[in-house]
């Protein structure tokens, strides 16, 4: 039998010295014993990063959505399999349960066929976090076509090119989305990114807020009259180990969003065993993720995670702070969350509104805590496991990226000992390697440098949709035959990993990764702005946020520097989203550069700190005088 359910440490190191020693063999134990698979693999892994090139369990076939839902029905059938928390409190919680899952599913699917959708096919989902969202997830996987979904946070600018990137032929969304008292209007910025989409076919419109929007004809259909003739019978497609499950977009440093390829069976393997062990899942355990299914988090640790061990799993609306601040321990209490997975952006502006928000609320179900999204500072750490874990619930500090699939560094809660800001230990079969400038690893402890992992593990990004050369040039050259992460790390004296921050110029904003180069073209586009350069800040609460050092063309000189402010933040709203707008903006008269053009951020980013005991040799730069202006002027 192999070790699907890990209990105590000692049991850690066994099945982790296993997993790294004969890797096809762990791997193949645990697919094996705890998957349905309609054919068995021919071969475990193959792989050669060098091209790169990974393939996990070849020659498999399987569909996902029968690991699922299909084979928990007969002894999971009446459990509930999604609980839907909507973003007003009085209004009634939704329980889904297995046998309803299958149901709406399938009918959801032969929707998505009755309307020419086939195996292959990409099929755009922007929705709110509604049950439509993870069932048109599930219906698509259905049918082997592969889902993209994009928050439904983003603006029509960078929907547009998500959807023109993967050529979807089809776009879910609805009328509109409810976010704390706001309505926003999901319709219209659909409609507006379609403008510059000629491959979309169909748009198919779920109600939520019931207001009047505009329908396309020819293009736009209301999905429940679709939805209620369609049949409950639909045969799930049988899709190879190595068949696209979905594209998801991640920012890049430099300019498009990255379409991160997953594939079907390493990534279920992974992301099953990832959430039964990280949080200790039992039967009849209430597991709660805060996250979007617009991110990755909701991708692995909402729905196929927590669905392939026949989990409940919790899927909310709102946002933390309505009707007041002590929304999510009023759903902690009433749906006895035993799990609670969210953000270090979260726990800090709930630690910022008073104790008794928390202390009204009975937490007595909590048993394990998670974190995700970015290293949780100390601070914020105790005051999340003092308040709400009342120090009998583990924190997990999980580390991982959308590019990984699934958790990556991790304590295991009852098994591995926690540190605050430490990730602590590798996760089962996962080998990371740190690396200094040169390209050597770093062997022993108390070591700092750059994180990558040296062996293939199931759940990993195959490619970048539609640019394999991209996929290579961001994750295989920094470091021969080794993956990199984009991020650097330090290994404490007994073996724990502290997760340092971003390496390149992606800024981790409340969880959420921005490239700086959108944001600066985006910036640059208002007519009174020469030129931008954008670093991240410490924020108490968002973790980092957004610094904008900006020149004007003469024509901007003159004008209020407020209003070019507001103006400057709208239209980084309008291009990417309001989650990328600039806290601060300095106007200045130049940038340090160096004698070939390149912007020192590094000189700006700790200028945006308040950091300027040591900016490092400036005398190098082309202009050096403009550091002591942009020093004087700092906001």
């Amino acid at each position: 039998m192999s070790n699907y359910h890990i209990k105590h440490l000692e049991e850690y190191y066994q099945v982790y010295r296993k997993s790294v020693r004969e890797p096809e063999h762990f791997w193949e134990e645990i697919a094996e014993e705890h998957f349905m698979w309609q054919r068995k693999w021919d071969n475990v892994l193959s792989w050669d990063f060098s091209k790169p090139e990974v393939k996990w369990f070849e020659g498999a076939q399987l569909n996902i959505t029968e690991n699922c839902i299909d084979r928990h029905l007969a002894t999971r059938g009446n459990k509930t399999a999604i609980l839907f928390e909507p973003n007003d409190p009085k209004e009634e919680a939704e329980l889904i349960t297995y046998n309803q899952l299958h149901e709406r599913v399938n009918r959801f699917a032969n929707v998505l066929k009755n309307q020419g959708i086939k195996k292959g096919d990409r099929v755009c989902i922007y929705l709110p976090m509604i049950p439509e969202l993870a069932i048109s997830v599930l219906a698509c996987a259905r049918i082997g076509a592969i889902h993209s979904v994009v928050f439904a946070g983003f603006s029509a600018t960078a929907l547009s090119t998500r959807i023109n990137d993967s050529d979807c032929k089809m776009v879910i969304t609805s009328d509109g989305s409810y976010r704390g008292a706001k309505t926003i209007d999901l319709k219209g910025i659909v409609d507006d990114a379609l403008e510059d989409c000629s491959c979309v076919k169909t748009v198919l419109v779920a109600k939520r807020i019931h207001s009047n929007i505009n329908m396309k004809e020819g293009r736009d259909k209301w999905l429940k009259p679709l939805l209620e003739e369609a049949s409950t019978d639909c045969k799930a497609e049988v899709m190879n180990a190595e068949d696209p499950l979905f594209i998801l977009y991640t920012s890049g440093s430099t300019g498009m969003p990255k379409g991160m390829v997953h594939t079907t069976a390493g990534y279920m393997v992974y992301a099953a065993y990832t959430f039964k062990n990280v949080f200790q899942y039992k039967e009849d355990d209430v597991y709660w993720c805060t996250a979007d299914i617009g991110w990755i988090t909701g991708h692995s640790y909402i729905v196929y995670g927590p669905l392939a061990n026949g989990a409940t799993t919790v899927m909310f609306e709102g946002v933390p702070s309505y009707p007041d601040f002590g929304r999510f321990w009023e759903i902690v209490e009433k749906h006895k969350v035993n799990q609670f997975y969210t953000a270090p952006t979260a726990i800090r502006a709930l630690a910022k509104e008073g104790l008794e928000l928390v202390e009204k609320h009975d937490l007595s179900s909590l048993k394990v805590l998670g974190s995700v999204g970015e290293p949780i500072n100390e601070e914020a750490w105790h005051w999340y496991n003092d308040n709400v874990g009342k120090k009998k619930s583990p924190i997990v500090d999980t580390w991982w990226q959308t590019e990984t699939g699934g958790i990556m560094i991790t304590p295991i809660p009852f098994v591995t000992p926690t540190k605050p800001t430490y990730a602590t230990l590798p996760f089962i079969g996962i080998q990371p390697a740190l690396m200094d400038e040169n390209g050597k690893e770093l062997k022993g402890n108390q070591v700092e440098g750059r994180l990558c992992v040296k062996f293939p593990w199931p759940s990993m990004a195959r490619t970048i949709w539609g640019n394999h050369q991209r996929y290579k040039d961001t994750y295989f050259s920094a470091f021969e035959n080794k993956y990199f992460t984009g991020d650097g790390a330090l290994r404490d004296e007994v073996g724990y990993y502290r997760i340092t921050g971003r390496v390149d110029d992606v800024i981790i904003v409340s969880g959420h990764n921005l490239g700086t180069a959108p944001i600066e073209d985006a910036v640059n586009e208002h007519p009174a702005v020469a030129e931008s350069a954008i670093v991240g800040f410490p924020h108490d609460v968002k973790g980092n946020a957004l610094y904008g050092y900006v020149i004007l063309k003469d024509t901007g000189e003159s004008r209020n520097h407020d209003n070019l402010r507001k103006e400057i933040n709208q239209i980084i709203t309008e291009h990417i989203g309001p989650i990328a707008k600039l806290d601060k903006i300095q106007f200045t008269s130049g940038l340090p550069k160096t004698r070939s053009g390149k912007i020192m951020r590094r000189i700006l980013r700790k200028i945006a700190h308040k950091d300027t005991s040591n900016l490092g040799d400036t005398s190098t730069l082309l202009n050096p005088e403009v550091v002591n202006d942009i020093m004087d002027n700092v906001l």
